[in-house]
């Protein structure tokens, strides 16, 4: 089939032996400038959009090397105003480099709460320890240096060796992507290979020679707040250089490919009262939630009723034997491939061990360390989000 023909057919419209242009214009669309041909102009367009409409964000106030990498692991998963509070918070607490590295775990994953993907706090916290150790306390300039900090992957290393160092290098998020799949007409699933790679190749060709910094920051600032899941073509400053809008094809692109099944999970969690106190366990460092504090729970097997299944899953998990005293309520959560409900009960121990101080528990299955805490303790204590929220419950 003819690049002719395949134009055609993608538009609906019959195939033909009569020559087309190469590029069939749609009804809004202007004169089309093919990107590959016109990149130093495509590439001044966006800078000059970016100098203009640029965000006012914290980080880009002498763009420290250290801000640019908190700011660039915090903002992965999380829109930027929820980032922006979270980045803010974190620096008033661990100012640079050294004062971070000194943290305990606990604080860190305490001020990450909520963020999510607790490993990328822990690497963080990785990453400022062998920056002291390796390097001085200077965060190092070198991408390869940068990409052997732990956590730290191709995106990441990019980011922080272009933004904050003028590297020479792309940046490819999920908005970049969109800007690529649509001006270029990347036609495969972007997350995928051949497409992705294809992603990966306009992306270093765009960059400019000096320009790394404020051409990265362009396009991803482009493709949050122009070129988003509903592009706004007419304040698009590539319109004229899009394939896609010339095609009318920009709500096409970027393909997706297949979407993650979604998977809902019924689960129960326990809140143990006892003279005052409620008991607490920490997870093991490994697996999901890693290190974080929860109450005690977990999984209703098939045919349990949700009462039954806490009071199974105090007796493994911890040794305690207890009962229901009242219901707190069904937490929903989502998170990336599952949706959770956390059916959520008042405890307390059986009779014979009511008195006298919070016991010690006889076992320890699912966690690595436990506490008897009062309400204010359990404010500082790191907890995944449907916990957090059953903490706030009380």
């Amino acid at each position: 089939m003819t690049m002719q023909t395949k134009q055609a057919t993608r538009k609906g419209m019959p195939a033909t032996s009569t020559p087309a242009p190469l590029f069939a214009a749609s009804p809004t669309a202007s004169r089309h400038l093919p990107p590959a041909e016109h990149l130093p102009e495509l590439g001044q367009a966006l800078l000059d959009w970016f100098a203009a409409n640029q965000r006012a964000l914290p980080w880009r106030n002498g763009y420290a090397p250290y801000q640019v990498w908190i700011s660039e692991v915090m903002l992965q998963q999380t829109r930027m105003e929820r980032g922006v509070d979270y980045f803010l918070r974190w620096m008033e607490r661990f100012p640079d480099v050294a004062t971070l590295a000194r943290a305990d775990e606990e604080e860190v994953l305490r001020l990450w709460e909520g963020l999510g993907y607790y490993s990328r706090a822990r690497h963080v916290l990785a990453a400022a320890r062998q920056i002291m150790e390796r390097h001085g306390g200077v965060f190092p300039s070198d991408p390869a240096h940068i990409r052997a900090l732990p956590g730290v992957g191709p995106y990441t290393a990019g980011a922080i060796a272009s933004i904050a160092f003028g590297s020479m290098l792309p940046c490819v998020d999920a908005n970049v992507e969109r800007v690529i799949a649509r001006v270029f007409d990347v036609d495969g699933p972007v997350k995928q290979e051949p497409a992705a790679g294809v992603v990966r190749v306009w992306a270093l060709r765009l960059v400019p020679e000096g320009k790394a910094r404020e051409h990265n920051q362009a396009i991803m600032e482009l493709g949050a707040l122009i070129c988003g899941k509903k592009p706004r073509c007419p304040a698009c400053p590539l319109q004229r250089y899009c394939i896609s809008h010339y095609l009318g094809i920009e709500k096409q692109r970027p393909v997706r490919g297949k979407p993650a099944a979604i998977r809902p999970i019924q689960t129960v969690a326990g809140v143990l009262r006892h003279a005052g106190r409620l008991f607490v366990q920490k997870r093991p460092p490994s697996g999901v939630w890693g290190g974080l504090w929860e109450f005690p729970g977990g999984r209703i097997e098939p045919g349990e009723d949700a009462p039954s299944a806490i009071v199974r899953e105090f007796l493994e998990e911890t040794g305690f034997t207890v009962r229901v005293t009242h219901g707190l309520g069904l937490i929903r959560h989502g998170y990336t491939t599952y949706r959770l409900r956390q059916h959520c009960f008042g405890l307390e121990l059986e009779s014979c061990m009511q008195t006298g101080k919070p016991p010690l528990p006889p076992c320890l299955t699912a966690a690595t360390d436990a506490r008897w805490v009062t309400m204010d303790e359990l404010n500082w204590l790191a907890m995944p989000a449907a916990h957090r929220k059953l903490a706030d419950l009380l």
